[in-house]
């Protein structure tokens, strides 16, 4: 008889009636009101507003209800009936809000007024906006400018952004580090490299016409759950669906899809993954290795029956560097590629065969490909064996990494970089009468750097929870408190928030599912999805609170009270009517943006387009390159007795930093995120006990003490010599230098940690956990 199955797991599919519960759960917590679900029926549709949680394409013909569990739970958070007020403040110190949860500084709802802190009392007071505007203009004004980072998450609209970033170089900065640093980074800089262009290639289309995807590190059911629609489809008509993935995800093996009443009556399940294996975080490049080993190999058995399968025409007139690549890939023992990947060479060819034997192959992946100290290689290797069969430029090919933010690529696309070289500096110099800063500005983890060593003096926030996001969170905060001026502008109350600067405002927003009405009348915004197509949103919801502002508003605000008089740069006319912002990015982006307020609602979205979709190779070579990696494990650090990798995940009830509960459905674990995932046999040899409490330590080789405790041990599926526990609370065993070595994405993919057990430390079921928080074995 089998050993029973003691580890953590769900035995259900992504979607069906789970997904139904935890929009329910969602709904009934936040009290939203009635029209809530009138807003969902408008979510992703023509003439509604664009999702706020994921990057997931916008159809040109939507389903009847176009949103997923995550999106519906992120919409929902927005429409919550709580009110975070100036009363709420009043009765609470930063010093005592800093000892709530994430979860529970959410729930307080919408921040309603905006507020200064003062030092004084230890409290956030109201204050009016002006006020506001005219104390942080004074407070940049006196500063370096060179000295502020300008930081800003995914969420923020096109409109937003292009004004944000024309803000922040009128000031006389480019550091502008936002979250896609923190995620796909090495995304940019990989494909820029490889390929000329820093997105992917695919567009929604292509997944009804290819015959085979490869998925590497992403997690579809919980942080894209729209696409298991197309992957269902794509199943059904035999695409083969190979997965790489150290965590075996529920969403990419079976799914029942809860907009068919079929399916949800009857239970009917369908199998996503043809294949699924459970590579060693790290072991990528390795895999990627050996299915380009046994694509060499089978070319020369072809060749033998006067048949190719290299695309050699491809091949010759459009890619360079085959040669060394080759070279490479036949000298590599396969007992090195088995050793680095974590599994055999059996199940690698396999796998290879399958795209042997396809005519048209997507390359799909996520975060586990881009956040390790080498995620540079991982993504170059995968653009390797698209190469190798010309699986870039035809219809039904190409590589498409999963964006999370629902505008993060947009924002990089209208000028939010902290590097020049992105930027059409020229034309912003003509359009607006400036000369812009050449010099690069700061990155995300240059940022860290640079408020723990104390050169910056500022910090913009425009949306986002940085100080929870960011590695060396411990460091972080204590060094926070240095800075001059901490602004923030936020829809509900966070972390960051807490930790005040000297001089201190945070700033409340509308939503995008909120009205937008200025001067001109209600205004739409746009969003660039995973795509690189660009949707317009129209919100109709009332606002939370009558002294909200938008986005924009609030930019412009700050900007006015802060910079010289410039006829050119007409703030005050921008907000009162969004139309002229589009004309502002048309004349600066023209290639891309030629005719934006006519494109803006077109059905699906505009194509912002793609030269190497084209087959136009912007590299210094001119054409594709093939490269050579320089090492096998994207891990960055070495194995060693008692040394595991950690891996960082995000729960089924969380965007990012944003908490919604603690149900991990989809992977059976309930009422709580206080827990370290491990496999059983890793159990075993390391003597622990289901359900003792243990500690993490950092083990990198820096000689600084890092330490999360209260974990319970918990089984998992999980390779050997590796890890899983939750994403941001693992954040303080991150050390900001490691991260990848071209973006410097922080690789919290794969991070060295020691498991202590210390005395005194009882088992989980000894301590008194709070009312509805457990763990179990589903």
């Amino acid at each position: 008889m089998a050993e029973e199955d003691r580890t953590a797991h769900y035995d259900g599919p992504s979607g069906g009636w789970g997904s139904v519960r935890g929009i329910s759960s969602i709904f009934g917590k936040e009290w939203a009101t009635p029209l809530a679900i009138e807003t969902l029926m408008r979510q992703n549709k023509p003439g509604g507003f664009m999702c706020v949680s994921c990057s997931w394409a916008k159809p040109a013909s939507p389903h009847t209800f176009e949103f997923c569990e995550n999106g519906a739970k992120a919409t929902l958070w927005d429409l919550t009936s709580r009110r975070c007020t100036p009363e709420f403040f009043a009765g609470h110190s930063l010093a005592e809000l800093r000892e709530w949860k994430d979860y529970d500084l959410e729930q307080q709802g919408r921040l309603t007024h905006p507020m200064r802190y003062d030092a004084t009392t230890d409290r956030y007071l109201p204050c009016g906006w002006d006020e506001a505007f005219q104390a942080i203009g004074r407070e940049l004004r006196a500063l370096e400018p060179k000295s502020a980072v300008f930081y800003s998450s995914g969420r923020a609209s096109l409109e937003t952004a292009y004004l944000y970033a024309l803000f922040a170089r009128l000031y006389g900065h480019n550091n502008l580090p936002d979250s896609s640093n923190m995620c796909h980074e090495t995304t940019s800089v990989a494909l820029k490299q490889v390929i000329g262009a820093s997105v992917g290639t695919v567009v929604f289309d292509d997944l009804s016409s290819c015959d085979c995807m490869f998925f590497f590190g992403q997690n579809t059911g919980s942080n894209s759950p729209r696409f298991l629609h197309p992957l269902q489809e794509a199943a059904r008509r035999g695409v083969q669906i190979i997965t790489f993935n150290p965590v075996r995800e529920k969403g990419l093996e079976v799914f029942t899809n809860p907009q068919s009443p079929t399916e949800m009556l009857t239970g009917r399940e369908t199998r996503i993954s043809s294949q699924y294996h459970q590579v060693r975080p790290g072991g990528d490049i390795a895999v990627l290795m050996g299915i380009c080993k046994h694509v060499f190999a089978a070319d020369d058995a072809a060749r033998k029956q006067g048949r190719r399968v290299l695309d050699t025409d491809f091949i010759q007139q459009h890619t360079h560097g085959l040669k060394a690549f080759e070279a490479q890939v036949r000298a590599m023992p396969w007992s090195r590629i088995e050793e680095e990947s974590g599994l055999t060479q059996q199940a690698i060819e396999g796998a290879a065969q399958v795209y042997v034997e396809s005519e048209r192959t997507i390359g799909i992946y996520g975060m586990g490909l881009t956040q390790h100290a080498h995620g540079f290689e991982n993504v170059a290797m995968l653009v390797n064996m698209l190469l190798l069969k010309g699986n870039i430029g035809r219809d039904g090919t190409g590589i498409s990494p999963v964006r999370g933010h629902s505008n993060v690529q947009g924002q990089r696309t209208v000028g939010i970089s902290e590097k020049p070289e992105l930027v059409p500096l020229e034309k912003l110099a003509a359009q607006f009468n400036v000369k812009p800063p050449r010099d690069k500005g700061m990155n995300t983890v240059e940022a860290c750097e640079g408020i723990i060593s104390g050169k910056v003096r500022a910090f913009i926030g425009l949306g986002g929870n940085f100080l929870r996001a960011i590695p060396e969170r411990d460091r972080m905060e204590k060094a926070w408190a240095g800075l001059r001026l901490t602004v923030q502008v936020a829809t509900k109350l966070n972390r960051s928030h807490l930790i005040p600067g000297e001089v201190a405002y945070l700033l409340p927003c509308l939503s995008r599912t909120e009205e937008d009405i200025q001067a001109s009348g209600p205004q739409a915004v746009s969003m660039e999805d995973t795509f690189s197509c660009i949707h317009g949103s129209v919100a109709r919801r009332k606002p939370a609170s009558e002294h909200l502002r938008s986005e924009p508003a609030i930019v412009a605000g700050m900007a006015k009270a802060t910079l010289p008089l410039n006829n050119r740069v007409k703030w005050d006319e921008w907000v009162a009517d969004y139309t002229r912002i589009r004309d502002q990015i048309a004349e600066s982006y023209p290639e891309e943006f030629h005719d934006f307020n006519a494109r803006l609602f077109t059905p699906g979205g505009f194509y912002r387009g793609n030269s190497a979709r084209e087959r136009i190779w912007k590299t210094k070579s001119g054409k594709a390159e093939f490269t050579t990696p320089k090492t096998m494990s994207a891990a960055g650090f070495a194995d060693a007795p008692g040394r595991f990798r950690l891996i960082t995940m995000r729960s089924n009830d969380q965007f990012n930093t944003t908490i919604y509960g603690y149900s991990d459905r989809l992977r059976g674990i309930e009422g709580t995120r206080d827990v370290l995932l491990i496999n059983p046999e890793e159990m075993r040899r390391a003597g622990l006990r289901e359900g003792q409490l243990v500690s993490l330590a950092s083990d990198a080789e820096d000689g600084v003490e890092r330490s999360v405790h209260g974990l319970v041990v918990t089984p998992f599926s999980l390779p050997d010599g590796c890890l899983g526990a939750y994403y941001p609370e693992m954040n303080p065993l991150m050390p900001l230098s490691h991260h990848d070595e071209q973006s410097k994405t922080p690789a919290t993919k794969s991070v060295p940690v020691r498991i202590r057990v210390e005395e005194g430390m009882a088992r989980a079921g000894d301590r008194k956990e709070p009312a509805g928080h457990t763990t179990r074995p589903a």
